[in-house]
């Protein structure tokens, strides 16, 4: 597949060197200091089992050098929903597809506002990953999953667009699954983060602190 990653921080450049690495296709949209280190030498992953390094990436800040693609999956922050669908229009071709991964309930229902819902999937993913340096990204753990699904697939078998980028993924060695309802799915992960994410605002300590006391782990 040709697929594009706009927005290769974190997870969008750990799950688009996992795909490059395995043979897809890969674009990456980047900017700045981390597009150019990408540009000079490559992306590089850092992860428990060793360091992936992508070079020659395929990289631009412009998608109109990149042009239509199979996929788009968009690694983006969430704020920056309205805008990134806006961009897209060089990567969209007749059955181009486009899979968020962020975390909230609502950036399906943005996506879909700009670009129609016959372009969009839902979608979510677990990783921890961050930039640590231009071009360098390190991943902790070895827990790293995507989930998607077409938005009125609700208790239907996947869609072949929906399973031929769920088998790209499992080829690159990332654990992808298509849910029988995506839209619970992103409410699940939405409720994980709220709960986590909150008391880890109050008690303002990290999630193994917060799983080691009594009264933050209750």
């Amino acid at each position: 597949m040709k697929i594009a990653i706009f927005g290769t921080g974190g997870a969008g450049g750990y799950f688009g060197a996992q795909l490059a690495r395995s043979g897809e296709e890969v674009w990456f949209i980047a900017r700045g200091e981390h597009l150019q280190a990408i540009r000079e030498g490559g992306l590089h992953v850092e992860t428990p089992e060793g360091e992936i390094v992508i070079h020659p990436a395929q990289a631009t800040d412009d998608p109109a050098e990149v042009g239509p693609v199979d996929a788009v999956i968009l690694g983006v922050k969430t704020w920056q929903l309205g805008e990134t669908a806006r961009a897209l229009a060089p990567l969209l071709g007749p059955e181009t597809f486009v899979v968020p991964l962020q975390n909230g309930v609502e950036a399906a229902a943005e996506l879909t506002a700009v670009l129609g819902r016959e372009r969009v999937l839902g979608g979510l993913c677990g990783t921890i990953s961050q930039i640590i340096a231009p071009g360098r990204i390190r991943s902790l753990g070895t827990v790293h999953m995507v989930r998607f699904g077409e938005l009125d697939g609700k208790g239907r078998e996947p869609s072949e667009r929906a399973e031929r980028l769920r088998q790209a993924f499992v080829k690159a060695g990332v654990r992808a699954d298509v849910p029988a309802d995506i839209e619970a799915a992103i409410w699940e992960k939405f409720l994980f983060v709220v709960s986590f994410g909150a008391v880890g605002a109050i008690a303002r300590a990290p999630i193994g602190v917060l799983r080691t006391l009594p009264e933050t782990r209750a």
